[in-house]
């Protein structure tokens, strides 16, 4: 079967079916980063924010024990005679979180124009890591508008590409990878050191499909405000791959995001990203719809790419 057959069917199991209820492997997996991190990465302390113990080659050794094995497991399983395609669309299915998205945002639309602003800060607290208690309503769309249009490429995008480009094993290394960025990847006492490795990996991984996603959200969206947002914007973000993408979906949106906003306590300056209206329950929605035409934009190229050169 070919690899765009593969996508489409991928995509279309996620969309039927969204995340497994009962248990999905990537809380397993999130068990073994938590034990490997314990091991490697013992705080000093019983404290949140004590410094860990683990310098960035433990990082590094600890990446490699929870990413690698797996992903050899998923190409030996792929290369299987009769279910290697099986396989191949299981791992692609587990890896895109499209129709998760479209849940955690729908929930958070309904609120705010329900006037349920408590409700609304609630559910955005479900899928940003910032301060959410004190948001008024357009904090909590331009929250979720951010989240959207960042997690589309990260936990949609990017795991399409790099399934097209590498297959299940691709797929594998890349979500794991994205996981653990989500974990270790953070900038404190703790994960300083230890996560430099995890974060780094991602920030690759993720490099050339931002920009892709970048483009696509222009294409589908105000072409020429949104390169514009991506070109004067994007760069001056602290993530090099999260400022094209956002800047380039507000910009495509014709919306306005950025601005400070509170994280574990602490007002964080972000600069601006897009031009136009003040982030609302629209917003929200259109910036699922993008994800969703995107996704729908690039298996049709997948599918005439693979009739061009059949």
């Amino acid at each position: 079967m070919s690899i765009a057959l593969l996508s489409v069917a991928g995509v279309a199991m996620d969309a039927l079916f969204g995340e497994p209820r009962r248990w999905h492997p990537l809380v397993g997996f999130g068990r073994l980063a938590n034990a490997l991190e314990r091991r490697f990465n013992r705080p000093y302390s019983a404290a949140e924010d004590d410094t860990g113990r683990g310098w960035r080659s433990h990082g590094v050794t600890a990446w490699v024990l929870a990413v690698l094995p797996l992903t050899l497991a998923a190409w030996f399983l792929s290369l299987l005679p009769y279910v290697g395609w099986l396989v191949e669309i299981a791992a692609l299915y587990l890896a895109l979180g499209m129709q998760s998205l479209t849940e955690h945002a729908q929930p958070i639309i309904q609120a705010l124009r329900d006037g349920d602003l408590a409700k609304a800060r609630e559910r955005v607290g479900y899928i940003v890591s910032r301060d959410t208690s004190a948001l008024d309503e357009e904090g909590v769309a331009l929250a979720a508008t951010e989240s959207v249009l960042e997690n589309g490429s990260d936990a949609v995008f990017a795991a399409l590409f790099w399934f097209v480009l590498l297959g299940a094993p691709g797929v594998v290394l890349y979500r794991l990878s994205n996981t653990l960025d989500a974990m270790w990847g953070y900038r404190n006492p703790r994960f300083e050191r230890f996560g430099w490795a995890a974060a780094r990996i991602d920030d690759v991984l993720n490099l050339i499909p931002a920009r892709l996603v970048a483009l696509t959200y222009a294409v589908l969206g105000d072409t020429r405000l949104a390169l514009r947002c991506w070109w004067r914007q994007g760069f001056t973000w602290y993530s090099p791959n999260a400022g094209p993408v956002m800047a380039a979906g507000a910009g495509a949106l014709g919306v306005a995001l950025g601005r400070p906003a509170m994280y574990h306590g602490a007002l964080r300056d972000r600069p601006p990203l897009g031009e136009g209206a003040p982030a609302d329950a629209d917003s929200i929605e259109r910036s699922v719809r993008l994800v969703r035409r995107g996704v729908l934009l690039w298996l049709l190229i997948l599918l005439l790419g693979g009739r061009l050169f059949a």
